[in-house]
């Protein structure tokens, strides 16, 4: 009786092992094929048509790595989830993807292309996620769905790139920012600032004849 009681308790403990394993590998492969919704890229429509005056910034990647973490620290503050964009000589995004209850680290190299609107598009260059061994594509999913982005950053998954709509940035002064030229080896960054009249409490100016 009792080698025939381990044996019925081994049996239990193999068929709950089985079961568990066999829950775990079916919910994984649900994940990575779950299709996300598709991508809308802001249009390009000109919303600036007060008069306004134009002013070119140029920066580091030094200065706008520091400005764009800041800004990231301050939309993630209360959530869980940790990302850092670093300018190199490409741009480099680096955090963690939640897999069931632990996380694994993403690491995404970008190359950025400056749009005529003044938007910036980062082309997926390379991607890792840990030691999974997944799709581009799917793991461009996988940001789109768990990293928290602001509402001007579009994931495309599909095309393996990221729609930066810097024009659609919502700043309190009022200003209007676009990108103009961007040449990371060269650590050569300029921006477009445009200042409406109105934000400064003055009328449009008048040219005398």
């Amino acid at each position: 009786m009792p080698k025939e009681k381990k044996r019925a308790n081994w049996k239990k403990r193999f068929y709950i092992l089985l079961t568990v394993n066999s829950s775990i590998v079916v919910l994984l492969t649900t994940l990575i094929l779950w299709p996300v919704e598709e991508v809308t890229i802001p249009q390009d429509i000109d919303e600036n048509k007060q008069p306004n005056s134009e002013f070119f910034i140029r920066t580091t990647k030094e200065n706008l790595n520091e400005l764009v973490n800041a800004y990231l620290d301050e939309l993630l503050q209360g959530t869980k989830h940790r990302y850092r964009i670093t300018l190199e000589d490409d741009v480099h995004l680096q955090g963690e993807l939640p897999v069931f209850s632990s996380t694994v680290p993403l690491s995404v190299h970008l190359e950025p292309f400056v749009q005529k609107n003044g938007d910036v598009i980062l082309k997926q260059r390379s991607i890792s996620i840990g030691l999974l061994q997944l799709p581009n594509k799917k793991i461009m999913e996988y940001m789109k769905k768990y990293l928290p982005m602001p509402e001007w950053v579009t994931v495309n998954p599909k095309k393996e790139e990221i729609y930066v709509a810097v024009t659609k940035m919502d700043i309190k002064s009022n200003f209007h920012v676009s990108v103009e030229h961007i040449d990371l080896e060269a650590n050569n960054l300029a921006l477009k600032i445009k200042v409406p009249y109105q934000t400064l409490g003055i009328d449009s100016p008048t040219l005398e004849e």
